[in-house]
């Protein structure tokens, strides 16, 4: 990948962008942070665009430094959230910090990441440290944070605990010795402020690129792990298609250009084909192929395909479904839903139920109280891509 592809693709901004152009045109090998809270374990293709810049820049040579925030995400970004949010157990974040890293290995190089948690300087901090990190920021810049300025004017609390969040990623910065920060647009102010800490510190200022954000599977918002709307990274080949498969046709060339190593000569000529009426389902699926292909291999991603085609075009099942022991003989539908793991509570499985997302035997059920007999070989259906099949 050339300089220019490197600073433009899916990029939204950078931060200071002729100091970043003059680094890299030095060939001088840069420290290039890029850090993620494990709130929960699922690494999104949403995660996977600024990973995938990461290891880009690894690619030509420089330090790919990956964070794990196992103490941010006992506090959780407030940024863009109009409410705090829930805490996150100690216990859980270890378990999802173990496999953030294992997932983030599918994009980067192992043998040449490096890697951290945050507890490496935030377990030795005493209160004199932190006195000193909360005396580099002053309240009213603190609470210029658009998301705090919001909460402000419509009467919402913010928390103390959400108002360090900016400086414990910002401090990240400095404890690493970056010299560029990777991420989201939405993030802004909490890159920022490693470029601030990082001058208070005496360290030289870490330049920042800013990626575009990726639409989920709504087609509205970003996509996240909060909002379900998201394609995980360790999703099965079939999972993965499939939702790929489901993504608006505006959203084509947005997913090419985040999710896959496509080239710019390539990215022309599908957009050309597109806008001449080419069927946007058939580049639809060589997209699908082309991410599955990234995380798993041709043949498994060919083998999802004609999977799709199997169960979607001709109307059939898939030609493999899991399968899931339950004792119970008679079970009202909402509750047989949660404990087959195809809902995550009542609520979930009621509107599922409700909007018409549930078969049994491929036949629509509308009633979340209704008993269901369960039988050797049963077959749920769940939305569009989720069987499943009892076993007794």
């Amino acid at each position: 990948m050339t300089i220019d592809e490197l600073l433009s693709r899916g990029v939204n901004e950078i931060i200071v962008e002729s100091s970043l152009k003059e680094k890299l045109k030095l060939g001088k090998k840069l420290r290039v942070k890029y850090g993620i809270d494990p709130n929960k374990p699922d690494i999104h293709l949403g995660h996977a665009a600024p990973i995938r810049k990461l290891k880009a820049f690894q690619d030509l040579g420089h330090i790919a430094v990956f964070i794990i925030g196992d103490y941010t995400a006992r506090i959780g970004d407030p940024s863009g959230k109009d409410k705090t949010r829930e805490r996150v157990s100690k216990d859980d974040i270890k378990k999802n910090a173990e496999e953030f890293f294992a997932q983030a290995f599918k994009i980067l190089d192992k043998e040449k990441t490096e890697i951290h948690l945050q507890s490496e300087w935030y377990e030795k901090f005493d209160l004199e440290k932190n006195i000193e990190l909360m005396s580099k920021v002053s309240v009213t810049q603190v609470v210029e944070h658009e998301t705090f300025k919001k909460r402000l004017e419509k009467k919402q609390p913010f928390y103390f605990h959400e108002v360090i969040y900016p400086l414990l990623q910002g401090y990240d910065s400095v404890a690493v010795r970056a010299d560029i920060e990777l991420g989201g647009a939405d993030q802004k102010f909490n890159l920022l402020m490693g470029r601030q800490l990082q001058k208070a510190y005496n360290q030289k200022e870490q330049d920042i690129l800013m990626m575009n954000y990726l639409i989920g599977l709504d087609g509205k918002e970003k996509m996240s792990k909060s909002l379900g709307n998201y394609i995980a990274i360790n999703d099965t080949p079939e999972e993965m298609y499939g939702k790929i498969m489901s993504i608006p046709d505006n959203l084509i060339m947005h997913y090419y250009e985040l999710c896959t190593d496509v080239t710019i000569e390539a990215l022309e000529l599908i957009k050309k084909e597109l806008k001449e009426g080419k069927n946007p389902r058939d580049i639809k699926a060589e997209l699908g192929k082309v991410i599955v292909e990234t995380y798993y291999t041709a043949e498994e991603a060919e083998k999802a395909s004609q999977e799709f085609d199997q169960v979607f075009s001709k109307h059939g099942k898939p030609s493999e479904i899991q399968t899931k022991k339950i004792t119970k003989n008679k079970i009202a539908l909402e509750d047989l839903l949660v404990d087959v793991k195809m809902a995550s509570s009542k609520t979930q499985a009621r509107r599922l139920i409700e909007q018409g997302s549930v078969e049994i035997n491929f036949e629509k059920n509308t009633d979340p109280k209704e008993m269901i007999e369960t039988k050797e070989g049963m077959i749920i259906k769940v939305g569009k891509r989720n069987f499943l099949k009892i076993k007794k």
